[in-house]
């Protein structure tokens, strides 16, 4: 019986047509964009445009209220999650760098979401280690440095509530995680955490080639 892929390969025009079809166009996250570009080669941290949509989608079906992101950067998944929350939702953002978290903070003000977050800078894992265990999310997302991971992913776990959603972001690192020549720390982080979340039976999972690939985890 033949065999058919059920996936496509990607050029720039089909791409844009993927952009064009979709709520992709908010002006603010537009000029963010435009911003974050003019930062050089490190611009390509951003998330891409559909990336911000689906996590705005998610935290919204599930009546996310509380949300937590690791790794800010300059705003955009940040203000793409505070805008799906309610007017009283909180979203909690964690990051060391002040300079790109700076222009951050504002589009925050600047899309009026500004009163839902409070972004610490620090150690990630300092700052949720040191939350009580009372300090619960609906929704979460990690993209920062990739061999804490396992520590981000473990101490959100255990304060996500059930049927909640944790998004953990660049685990295809550009295919990298495929290459078994490819020893370097980051790479070797993201690939062990891709196994481990793979045979976790407290959770559901899906991987999904949205941008440089994405891990929806459901906490049962």
């Amino acid at each position: 019986m033949a065999s058919f892929e059920k996936f496509l390969h990607l050029n720039q025009q089909l791409y844009d047509y993927v952009i064009a079809h979709g709520h992709n166009g908010d002006p603010i996250l537009q000029d963010l964009a435009e911003e974050t570009r003019k930062l050089g080669r490190i611009s390509g941290m951003q998330i891409a445009p559909e990336q911000g949509t689906l996590m705005g989608l998610l935290a919204k079906s599930i009546g996310a209220r509380s949300a937590i992101e690791v790794g800010v950067f300059t705003g955009y998944s940040s203000l793409s999650v505070a805008r799906a929350l309610p007017s009283d939702g909180r979203l909690l953002c964690l990051d060391v760098n002040e300079e790109w978290t700076a222009i951050a903070r504002r589009y925050w003000e600047r899309a009026g979401v500004a009163s839902k977050i409070t972004l610490k800078l620090g150690p990630a894992a300092d700052t949720l280690r040191s939350l009580p265990a009372s300090h619960t999310f609906d929704f979460a997302f990690v993209d920062a440095d990739k061999s804490n991971y396992r520590i981000y992913y473990e101490e959100i776990l255990k304060r996500l509530r059930a049927n909640g959603l944790l998004l953990i972001d660049n685990v295809l690192w550009d295919g990298h995680v495929i290459d078994a020549n490819d020893k370097s720390a980051d790479t070797v982080a993201i690939r062990e955490l891709n196994d481990f979340v793979a045979a976790d039976s407290r959770v559901d999972a899906v991987m999904i080639p949205v941008a440089d690939g994405i891990t929806i985890v459901r906490k049962k």
